[in-house]
């Protein structure tokens, strides 16, 4: 979502990360974050709800190398960018014109000249900067990003348009038709595909900005967000969930129900002596996408309870008595001293 705000928005400091941050600590931080902040975790909450929306905003830019690498360069430039300029446009030291854009439009800094110029005229009219800045804040929710400029041999596609959505998980895992609204009021519908996944990039072809030499148009390159499910977790088409069960089931074996995403539960033996961490698998009951489908994966806590009567005390501790007396560490303990 390029826009004009990037300048006063720091999404670093809004997720609370160093702008040096690694991908994989970023993807950390943000999972943390949304947890914290997602309504269903602070129903009624609007100020939980506003923070989980900023924090989904810097996330989305902050993941995508493409958006981050823009965003940095914007921000530099609205932190004291100067540009200078000599005779014949010339800069007339370091950091002029062509330093501080010639990364964004893919050309080489130094002194080097454009020989194509910008839309509207040719490399010495015309094309200012309410040219370059007109193309790059387009305005609205959707953001303007790479397209073409006359000049450069024939006519060229018009400009992609960066745009963002949030899903609910379960919305994200079966699909459904969504509808974008552009920054000119234009409501267009998109088909989320089964399975989509946080941060994915879907391309809506001919969907972006029109060619203003006669080109193809550009597309909308959308990006999504899931929230975070209470009690489910993707794990690549497999769904991931905690089951507790207590001592006596774990221990003697039972028969227990387990929920599944949007459907009724099912039934799942768990075998006699089930320790914390075995996972019991229902086949067929994951995500379903064009690549095939996943399964529903069910980690088994044991439960201990926390308070026991007199009476329950005394029958535990006749079962610690009846146990054969071994360590179950011992092997743990061995290993780590290899």
């Amino acid at each position: 979502m390029a826009s004009q705000d990037w300048f006063d928005k720091d999404f670093y400091a809004v997720l609370g990360v160093s702008k040096d941050v690694t991908a994989p600590e970023l993807k950390k931080v943000y999972r943390k974050l949304a947890r914290k902040y997602h309504p269903d975790s602070n129903p009624g909450d609007a100020a939980a709800e506003s923070k989980f929306k900023e924090i989904s905003e810097a996330n989305s830019v902050l993941s995508d190398p493409e958006q981050r690498k823009e965003y940095d360069q914007i921000r530099a430039m609205g932190s004291g960018a100067r540009f200078t300029a000599g005779a014949g446009g010339q800069g007339g030291g370091g950091g002029g014109f062509e330093d501080v854009f010639g990364g964004m439009f893919g050309q080489g800094g130094g002194s080097g000249r454009r020989s194509g110029g910008f839309p509207g005229g040719g490399g010495g009219g015309g094309g200012g900067f309410e040219d370059i800045f007109s193309g790059m804040f387009g305005g609205g929710g959707f953001g303007q990003t790479s397209g073409g400029y006359r000049g450069y041999g024939g006519p060229t596609k018009g400009r992609d348009v960066t745009a963002t959505t949030t899903l609910d998980f379960l919305t994200a895992v079966v699909g459904e038709t969504i509808t974008l609204t552009q920054s000119q009021g234009k409501p267009i519908k998109v088909r989320i595909p089964a399975g989509v996944t946080d941060g994915q990039k879907i391309r809506l072809r001919g969907k972006g900005e029109p060619s203003q030499d006669g080109g193809e148009t550009g597309d909308i390159v959308l990006t999504v967000t899931v929230r975070p499910h209470p009690v489910f977790e993707r794990d690549g088409l497999n769904l991931r969930l905690d089951v507790p069960v207590t001592f006596t089931e774990a221990a003697l074996g039972a028969t227990i129900e387990v929920p599944t995403l949007g459907g009724d539960p099912v039934r799942l033996r768990v075998a006699p002596g089930t320790p914390s961490g075995r996972v019991l698998r229902v086949k067929g009951r994951g995500v379903a996408a064009k690549e095939g489908k996943g399964d529903l994966l069910a980690t088994v806590q044991v439960a201990v309870p926390s308070h026991l009567s007199d009476k329950a005390r005394e029958a535990v501790e006749a079962l610690a008595a009846a146990l054969p007396d071994e360590n179950p560490r011992a092997e743990l303990i061995d290993r780590a001293r290899r």
